[in-house]
């Protein structure tokens, strides 16, 4: 099921901005504190390094990842989501623009 409305949340109006544009998202906060992201990766392939543990949410789009170590690229495409450990790195090979949900911790 793909999130289609967030409720309840503070939007940061300037938006985060990675890999000369390729990557754009707006951190969002609820009230309770919990982070979250919503931004989109545009044609490109790029490789990430996580702090906390993270759930990537595709909305629209789709992916293929391959997380550090392994060959394999998995695709991910609208309604799916995959999970990337904390301190890690993963590589997102993006041909169409992926819009996201960044589930952090």
């Amino acid at each position: 099921m793909t999130t289609t409305h967030i409720d309840g949340v503070t939007v940061a109006t300037q938006a985060s901005v990675y890999f000369d544009g390729k990557c754009i998202s707006h951190g969002i906060t609820f009230a309770d504190g919990t982070k979250k992201s919503v931004g989109v990766i545009l044609p490109a392939t790029l490789t990430f390094n996580t702090g906390a543990p993270e759930i990537m949410e595709c909305v629209a789009g789709s992916c293929e990842y391959r997380l550090a170590g392994t060959e394999a690229w998995i695709k991910s495409s609208a309604g799916e989501q995959f999970s990337i450990p904390g301190n890690a790195k993963f590589d997102i090979r993006v041909t169409e623009p992926y819009h996201y949900i960044c589930h952090f911790g």
